[in-house]
């Protein structure tokens, strides 16, 4: 007689995704607020906004992954820290609009569900949410064989946050005089991680995975707290594209950011990668954030106060650069 077929025998184990659900509840409801509102039998996650806390709100959504550090991670069998990667590059995201984020999803897909894997990187999302004082309110898990290998797995991540329609930070109102700010990262972040793995070998990744695998600065509650006290111009996250691109991305029509490279220490995986792969100044500037996570656009009397105040919240931070005049140009490094 033929063996009976069945879900499990096709690869997914739906006793054991639910096992897994109830293994990670405890994580998850650390991290839940009293606007999460629970519901037995709800389809869909609930979050109340509080009455009286806005008058104008406008929500902003962010929606972003980890990439191919997942697959450092798998080489160094770390991987908790990727999950505050996801956590961050989407709350940054919201950050730089000057909202507040308020709740955060996760998409976990996988070849084979590994219950020991899985439960570091929803730790590791757990506490991004902490850091970002935002609430893990659901998340899907899909084992999907077939399509992803035995050991592979992807994340994605998706935020929601809040801010007053007057008190939208855009860039729109950057001025030429104004200064740039930027933070320290916490090394590579999250991007360029294919260049990484091309320059160097799996085991050169393992050796190094202590310093490939930091996870991604979340700048959210020191930031929030400038904010309050400081009339910011425009903040850039500094992802994918980096000082070309991300950097760029606020600036209004005929302004030019003029950033110092010497203004700021460059933190020495930097180098060991531009040395080891043979790149170009211009590409490791365009791909990696060269140790600069976040940088704010401030006008130029704010600079003392708001340096003074990031320090005092153990933020390294440099003066990198100042708004200029230009027609053609959008940064001159």
């Amino acid at each position: 007689m033929a063996k009976k077929i069945t879900y499990k025998t096709a690869g997914v184990d739906i006793k054991k995704a639910n096992a897994f659900v109830g293994a990670i509840s405890g994580m998850v409801k650390k991290t839940t607020s009293s606007s999460v509102l629970k519901r037995k039998g709800s389809f869909g996650a609930l979050y109340e906004l509080q009455k009286g806390n806005y008058r104008n709100p406008v929500l902003v959504s962010s929606t972003d992954g980890v990439g191919t550090k997942l697959m450092v991670a798998n080489v160094a069998n770390k991987h908790d820290s990727v999950g505050i990667d996801l956590v961050a590059m989407n709350v940054n995201d919201i950050l730089c609009t000057g909202a507040k984020p308020l709740f955060f999803l996760d998409y976990i897909a996988c070849g084979e569900l590994k219950p020991s894997v899985l439960k570091s990187v929803v730790k590791g999302i757990a506490e991004g949410c902490r850091q970002a004082g935002c609430s893990l309110i659901g998340g899907e898990t899909a084992e999907m064989p077939g399509i992803y290998k035995k050991d592979d797995y992807d994340l994605a991540g998706f935020a929601l946050g809040v801010v007053e329609k007057n008190k939208i930070i855009d860039g729109s109102k950057i001025k030429s005089g104004d200064v740039l700010i930027g933070l320290a990262s916490n090394g590579l972040h999250s991007n360029g991680f294919s260049l990484v793995r091309k320059v160097f070998s799996t085991q050169k990744q393992k050796s190094l995975s202590r310093e490939l695998l930091r996870p991604t600065k979340i700048y959210v509650k020191e930031i929030s707290k400038v904010i309050e006290k400081y009339p910011i111009r425009g903040i850039a996250h500094i992802t994918g594209g980096a000082f070309y691109e991300k950097l760029t991305k606020i600036l209004p029509k005929g302004k030019c950011f003029d950033v110092d490279k010497k203004s700021w220490p460059v933190p020495k995986i930097f180098k060991i990668l531009q040395k080891e792969g043979k790149l170009s100044e211009k590409e490791m500037f365009t791909t990696f954030n060269m140790g600069i996570g976040l940088v704010l656009v401030v006008r130029s009397k704010d600079v003392k106060g708001i340096q003074k105040f990031l320090s005092r919240q153990k933020i390294k931070n440099w003066q990198i650069g100042k708004v200029i005049n230009h027609r053609q140009k959008r940064v001159i490094l």
